[in-house]
């Protein structure tokens, strides 16, 4: 072999080696950048998975709050109307009450007028 074919051979194989230690040092590069998107698949997987269970948790809230609201509205209902009871009987108590008031003024009026007395109205002394 003669000088200048060792000297090619060397030239060609050094050339080889720095394409192969560029062509290492891309993929290098490509592998931390696919550990790098692999990880954030993951982390965005967990955050996938924590999000849904989120989701849940707030539906179930959700169910019960519409729960407790449907048995509030219900007890609401309930003392509406006890309310509208309670004032039915206030109203007729206090009917019964101004008949009875009727009943003694005209009593006490007969009675003051058997005795020879003019009745006296609580309103005309007014």
């Amino acid at each position: 072999m003669d000088a200048t074919k060792k000297e090619d051979s060397i030239a060609s194989a050094l050339e080889q080696w720095r394409r192969a230690e560029r062509s290492a040092a891309v993929i290098r590069r490509g592998r931390v950048a696919a550990e790098a998107a692999a990880l954030a698949a993951q982390e965005a997987a967990e955050a996938a998975v924590a999000t849904a269970e989120a989701a849940k948790a707030a539906l179930t809230s959700a169910s019960l709050a519409e729960a407790s609201a449907v048995k509030t509205a219900a007890s609401a209902r309930l003392v509406v109307q006890s309310a509208r009871v309670d004032l039915a009987g206030a109203d007729t108590d206090l009917a019964m009450a101004d008949v009875d008031e009727a009943e003694a003024r005209e009593m006490y009026r007969r009675a003051a007028a058997k005795a020879g007395m003019e009745a006296v109205d609580e309103t005309e002394k007014t």
